[in-house]
């Protein structure tokens, strides 16, 4: 059974840094298009930044410049990380990896690409 496990959110103050990992289990991510999404309460899922399985990456307005991903297609159980600076009390949501095998990149930010997702971990940025 194919699953994603997310790791690294907590709390920090506005300016800080973290850093978020995705791990796999049932499937290799090397052929995969990879995305972190977040959700705030009552919002819509939203996507962050995206990864595919041949390097392009596209990110959100919101977060480009501050947010970097990257994949290591030399491991296929490690799946996108995403080093987040400048963390504002905006970025408080919980954020979520997702797995697609879609090539349409276009649709790289829209939660109906992917086929295979995270239970989330959580980011909460203070003023």
């Amino acid at each position: 059974r194919e699953q994603l496990v997310e790791s690294g959110g907590g709390a920090v103050q506005s300016g800080g840094s973290l850093r978020l990992s995705c791990t796999a289990s049932g499937f290799y991510f090397s052929r995969y298009s990879l995305t972190w999404f977040r959700q705030r309460p009552g919002q819509e899922r939203e996507g962050v930044a995206g990864i595919d399985s041949q390097g392009h990456i596209i990110y959100s307005d919101s977060t480009r410049g501050r947010f970097t991903i990257s994949r290591e297609n030399d491991n296929d159980k490690l799946g996108p990380q995403l080093q987040m600076n400048s963390l504002k009390p905006a970025d408080t949501a919980r954020y979520y990896c997702a797995a697609s095998g879609s090539a349409d990149w276009s649709r790289a930010l829209r939660p109906s690409t992917y086929q295979y997702w995270g239970q989330g971990t959580q980011v909460t940025v203070s003023s």
